[in-house]
């Protein structure tokens, strides 16, 4: 099956970088005000969901769902709960980091319920892609200006990096101290990242602005 591109209505600077990341044939969901991003991204929906109180005007030619202004789920994770429902195993989210950092948060946290359901999800804004690293070894490629580590569900365990300025082996990272950040690929390396228990969002940042 195609992957599940879910588009949410934050802010968005270097369309050129969504674009990028966009393959034919990816099953594309809108979430209310992420239409304002349809043009630029140049993918037309293939699914709308919202409860429309931040986009007004015409909706596209398209299957809509309408939700109810006051739920417990937002625009982006009825979105995802609706992709799953349809069966897709592999997710991409825009603009859903960037504005409000409540919003940018709940989102973070559907890449940890997507890796518990053993789907596979990246998050990309204009600076940075992020990922759940668990059951399996993260491969990191020159390219990135930094890559960081972070706790984000609980102590992480039997932390070991490999190929990177700051290497770890046997470690552990907790929510109260965050010392994953800003760690660098050494020239000519692939660093690896490994987690024997728990989970960490891997940050792969590609510019400073």
């Amino acid at each position: 099956m195609s992957r599940c591109v879910i588009i949410g209505g934050a802010p968005v600077k270097d369309y050129a970088r969504m674009r990028a990341a966009l393959h034919e044939g990816d099953f594309c969901i809108y979430c209310d005000c992420g239409l304002r991003h349809m043009q630029p991204l140049g993918a037309p929906p293939d699914l709308i969901v919202g409860d429309f109180d931040s986009y007004t005007a015409p909706l596209p030619d398209a299957p809509v769902i309408t939700l109810p202004r006051e739920k417990d789920d937002t625009d982006t994770v009825y979105a995802v709960k609706e992709a799953l429902r349809r069966g897709f195993d592999e997710f991409v989210l825009l603009g859903a980091a960037g504005g409000r950092l409540d919003h940018t948060l709940a989102n973070v946290s559907l890449l940890v319920m997507l890796d518990r359901l053993g789907k596979k999800a990246v998050l990309m804004d204009d600076v940075s892609d992020m990922r759940i690293v668990s059951r399996e070894e993260a491969c990191i490629e020159a390219g990135c200006r930094f890559f960081s580590l972070l706790c984000v569900d609980g102590p992480a365990r039997h932390v070991t990096i490999e190929g990177a300025k700051f290497p770890l082996k046997d470690a552990e990272i907790h929510c109260d101290y965050q010392y994953g950040v800003s760690n660098e690929v050494l020239p000519g390396r692939t660093a690896s990242v490994r987690v024997g228990e728990g989970v960490l969002l891997l940050m792969r940042i590609f510019s400073e602005t």
